[in-house]
C-alpha cells in the first residue's frame, strides 16, 4: 500500500511539473511578445498555415494560391487591413526556401504591401522555424514568436501553437534536420503527406486543451493555428441555435406586420436544425463547451489556407472578432454552417467569403472572467 501511494505521488508530482513546464513555454510566449494596441479603428486579418513549397504537385498551397491572392489583392487590401501570418507560411520541412520564395515571389511582395494599412507581422511555426538560421529572409524584419493585442486592459496572445507540446518542441532543435532530409529527399519523392499533428485528432486535441487550460488560468485569449481545425469557442451551435430562436421571438412582437412573415420562417427553419441537433445525440456532443460542459471563449484557431478549396481566417474589426471562410463560389464548401449569415461575392471574382460565427470583443471577455 505504502509503494503504491508513493507511486502515486511520484505520479502527481511528476504530471504537476511536466503542465508548469508545459505551461511555462506559453508563459514566455506572453512576456516576450510583440504588443500591439486594438482601438475602434483596427482592422486586422489572420491567416495561418499556408505551407508554402515549390509549386509543384505535392506543394498543398499551390491549390489556393488564386483564391488567397485575389483576396488579398481585392479585399483585404483595399479594406485597409493589417496583416498577420500565424506560422507554418513555408514548408521548410520538404522545400528549401529559395524554391519557395523562387516561385512564390509575387506572394511575399504582397504581404509587405499590407505595412501601408498599419503593420505586417509573421510569427513562426514548427515548420517554418528554420527561417531563424536564414540571414538573407526577405521577411526577416517582420518575424517574431508570438504577439500580444491589447484591448483595453484584456489580452489576445497570439501564436502559432506547437509550442504547447513541450515533445515536440525541446526536441525539434536535436531532429528537425534528420526530419527535414527525410521528408525532402524520402517522403516528398514518394508522395507521403506532411508529418503534422493536423492529421492526428487525438493530438490536435491535446494542444488545443492545453492551450486552453493556460488561456482560462491566465484570462487571456490565445490565437492559434498549427492544428488547421477553425475554432471560435463561444456558444456551441445548439446554445446559438437556442440563443437565436429566442432573440427572433423578442424581435418577432415588435416588428411590422410585413416582416413578421420572414422573421416566423427562420424560427421555423432553426427550430428543425435544432430539432436535427438533438436526434443526432452524442454523434454531434450536446454539450456546449468543447473541453467542458460551459463554452468559454478564451482559444480561437484561423484554420489554415489547404483545406479542399476553401480558406479560413479570423479578422479583427474594431471590437469585434470573426471567422470567415472564402470559397469557389460555384462550390460551397460542405462544412459551412453560416448561422443566418449570407455569403458575399467578391464581385465577379467567382469567390465568395461567409461569416461562420462573430462576436464582441467585450462579450468574450465578460464571459471569460465570469466563468473561469
Amino acid at each position: 500500500m505504502f509503494g503504491l501511494r508513493t507511486l502515486g505521488m511520484c505520479y502527481n508530482k511528476s504530471t504537476m511539473c511536466f503542465l508548469e513546464k508545459k505551461h511555462a513555454h506559453l508563459e514566455n510566449l506572453l512576456s516576450k511578445a510583440k504588443s500591439v494596441h486594438l482601438d475602434h479603428t483596427s482592422r486586422i486579418l489572420i491567416l495561418s498555415d499556408l505551407h508554402m513549397g515549390n509549386g509543384g504537385r505535392l506543394d498543398e498551397f499551390r491549390h489556393n494560391a488564386e483564391l488567397l491572392k485575389t483576396i488579398l489583392e481585392r479585399y483585404y487590401l483595399q479594406e485597409k487591413y493589417s496583416l498577420v501570418l500565424n506560422g507554418d507560411i513555408e514548408e521548410l520541412f520538404k522545400f528549401p526556401l529559395k524554391s519557395i520564395a523562387s516561385t512564390w515571389s509575387e506572394f511575399y511582395e504582397l504581404f509587405m504591401k499590407f505595412q501601408q494599412n498599419g503593420f505586417f507581422l509573421k510569427t513562426y511555426g514548427n515548420h517554418d522555424a528554420a527561417l531563424l538560421d536564414e540571414k538573407d529572409y526577405r521577411l526577416a524584419s517582420s518575424l517574431v514568436e508570438s504577439i500580444t493585442f491589447h484591448y483595453g486592459n484584456e489580452t489576445l496572445l497570439l501564436f502559432h501553437g506547437h509550442q504547447a507540446s513541450v515533445l515536440l518542441w525541446e526536441t525539434y532543435s536535436m531532429l528537425s534536420r534528420a526530419v527535414i532530409l527525410f521528408l525532402r529527399y524520402i517522403a516528398k519523392p514518394i508522395g507521403i503527406r506532411n508529418f503534422s499533428v493536423a492529421y492526428n485528432s487525438r493530438k490536435r486535441f491535446a494542444i488545443e486543451k492545453s492551450i486552453y487550460e493556460f488561456s482560462n488560468h491566465a484570462k487571456i485569449v490565445s490565437i492559434i493555428g498549427h492544428t488547421h481545425r477553425p475554432l471560435f469557442e463561444s456558444l456551441s451551435k445548439v446554445d446559438f441555435l437556442n440563443y437565436r430562436i429566442e432573440d427572433l421571438c423578442r424581435t418577432y412582437t415588435s416588428s411590422a406586420d410585413e416582416l413578421r412573415r420572414e422573421i416566423g420562417q427562420k424560427i421555423t427553419a432553426l427550430k428543425h436544425e435544432l430539432d436535427a441537433c438533438y436526434q443526432k445525440g452524442k454523434v454531434i456532443g450536446l454539450r456546449s463547451g468543447l473541453y467542458n460542459n460551459l463554452p468559454i471563449p478564451s482559444v480561437f484557431n484561423s484554420g489554415c489556407t489547404i483545406g479542399k478549396r476553401a480558406i479560413t481566417a479570423l479578422e479583427i474589426e474594431g471590437s469585434t472578432i470573426r471567422l470567415v471562410c472564402w470559397y469557389n463560389g460555384k462550390r460551397r464548401p460542405t462544412f459551412i454552417d453560416d448561422r443566418d449569415h449570407k455569403p458575399m461575392e467578391l464581385g465577379s471574382t467567382g469567390f465568395s467569403r461567409i461569416v461562420l460565427n462573430e462576436d464582441s470583443l467585450d462579450y468574450v471577455f465578460t464571459r471569460l472572467h465570469l466563468l473561469t
